[in-house]
């Protein structure tokens, strides 16, 4: 039978699958809209199940603050390729991943697939993404932050890198100031008593062989270990940092003068922590080539 092109817009539009993959799945239901759209969930759902163990590494940072600027959050939404990563649908996706998160009030990306989306939950809309643009998509993680008597202020540098910090005090010129830094700086702990007693014993031991081996006397040893490890303290830590716009003086120093405290941050960089397929084309052609022959 003929399928109509308003037959095809409706699946479409229901599926957000292809043309002519919407065109096929109606003539092999015999123009039946309904058979047809639950053929293409059952075969989304398939693919979906086929990419769960290809890498995703690409995609995009998404933030959502509240209407009253005490709440915010941060999401990353990953594809297999940056192409992907810079298509419609998937932007789309991504920041209305980020609002649902927001308004689901979830800290958790778990709970978060089980939201609901325009009618849908989240999980529902990311496999149906999937039979769509034909890569494996996920949403890896999210971090809220919430500051009731202060600020808060976010960050997008570009798609990939995001950041937000809340304030205690402040305002919220100080608070977009940090955002910034947090993106540049890549803090890993507010301050040096955030950072874990293994991070430091680690790099303790890291320092005390490396000042051993300049051959001097153990006390001088322990004072060059001390002050090494000070400097590392203030190079991952959010308050030790130089502050960006003005290294002069640290961020600790900053927030002082300004009178405010960072009671939260987050910086989310699209992929880090991955471990990426290393593609060597050269070889994949070399051994298409002995194939053939």
């Amino acid at each position: 039978m003929a399928i109509s092109a308003a037959q095809v817009k409706e699946l479409r539009e229901r599926t957000g699958a292809g043309m002519m993959e919407c065109k096929k799945a109606l003539e092999a239901a015999g123009g039946d809209l309904e058979a047809a759209a639950e053929t293409m969930r059952r075969e989304g759902l398939a693919k979906a199940d086929k990419k769960a163990g290809r890498i995703a590494a690409e995609g995009r940072v998404a933030v959502a603050v509240g209407d009253d600027g005490r709440e915010a959050v941060l999401v990353e939404v990953n594809c297999e390729t940056d192409f992907v990563g810079k298509n419609d649908e998937f932007v789309a996706f991504a920041d209305a991943v980020a609002a649902t998160a927001l308004q689901s009030g979830t800290d958790d990306v778990e709970a978060l697939a089980e939201a609901g989306m325009d009618g849908e939950t989240v999980e529902d809309r990311r496999r149906a993404l999937i039979a769509s643009l034909g890569e494996k998509v996920t949403v890896r993680r999210l971090h809220r932050l919430r500051s009731e008597g202060g600020v808060i202020a976010t960050y997008l540098h570009g798609s990939r890198i995001g950041s937000a910090v809340a304030l205690s005090g402040g305002d919220e010129t100080l608070a977009r100031d940090l955002a910034m830094h947090v993106a540049a700086s890549a803090p890993r702990f507010r301050d040096a008593d955030d950072v874990p007693a293994d991070v430091r014993e680690s790099e303790r031991e890291v320092l005390v062989a490396q000042a051993k081996e300049s051959g001097k006397p153990d006390d001088i040893v322990q004072k060059m270990v001390e002050g090494r490890l000070r400097k590392f303290l203030g190079e991952i830590t959010l308050l030790g940092q130089p502050f960006v716009k003005d290294p002069d003086q640290t961020v600790a120093k900053l927030l002082q003068a300004a009178g405010a405290e960072v009671t939260d941050f987050a910086r989310f960089e699209v992929g880090e922590g991955i471990e990426k397929k290393q593609e060597d084309f050269a070889a994949e052609v070399k051994a298409q080539a002995e194939g053939s022959a």
